[in-house]
């Protein structure tokens, strides 16, 4: 697949007259760009406990935060870190993994190897007692980014979230 880059300052210049196209939008802006046209509102409707971002407080300080400081902690189960149970969810994830790529795109090699290193990479953060899903993704697109997705409608970081959304998926039926 090839990429195509486009370059504003290039294509300003290869239009004449187009010299207004350089400026920055001065005030006054029309307000559609200030603010929204619909009503903000904020849901809170998750089923995970939340905790603060910052998570030097005390369990009982946290309640009395404000509801903007706090975040989805999202955590693997304990008994999944024990080895047989690891190696049970990283097969669960393989082909779980793998039958998502392939009936959300289409069937192709990629998505074996795909599964493949998402499964083993997850395995190891498992038995690494590693239990934020957080560090799990962020390990799990570095270690995907050594496939060549050259022939595939993938990448690192997408077949990563797909994977931990998967496992969260899991996690909430619990």
């Amino acid at each position: 697949m090839k990429s195509i880059c486009f370059s504003f300052a290039i294509a300003a210049e290869a239009i004449p007259n187009s010299n207004h196209l350089h400026r920055p939008l001065t005030p006054p802006y029309p307000p559609s760009i200030l603010t929204p046209n619909f009503p903000l509102k904020r849901t809170q409707t998750s089923p995970l406990p939340l905790r603060s971002q910052s998570s030097s407080e005390p369990r009982g300080n946290q309640q009395r935060q404000d509801p903007e400081n706090l975040v989805e902690d999202l955590r693997i189960p304990d008994p999944w870190l024990l080895p047989s149970k690891a190696l049970e969810e990283s097969e669960w994830l393989r082909v779980t993994l793998h039958k998502w790529l392939d009936d959300e795109y289409c069937p192709e090699e990629t998505n074996v190897e795909i599964s493949n290193v998402a499964a083993r990479s997850y395995y190891h953060s498992l038995l690494h007692k590693q239990t934020d899903v957080g560090e799990i993704l962020l390990k799990m697109a570095r270690e995907l980014e050594s496939i060549s997705y050259q022939e595939s409608f993938h990448g690192p970081f997408s077949s990563a979230n797909a994977a931990v959304s998967l496992i969260i998926q899991r996690i909430e039926q619990l």
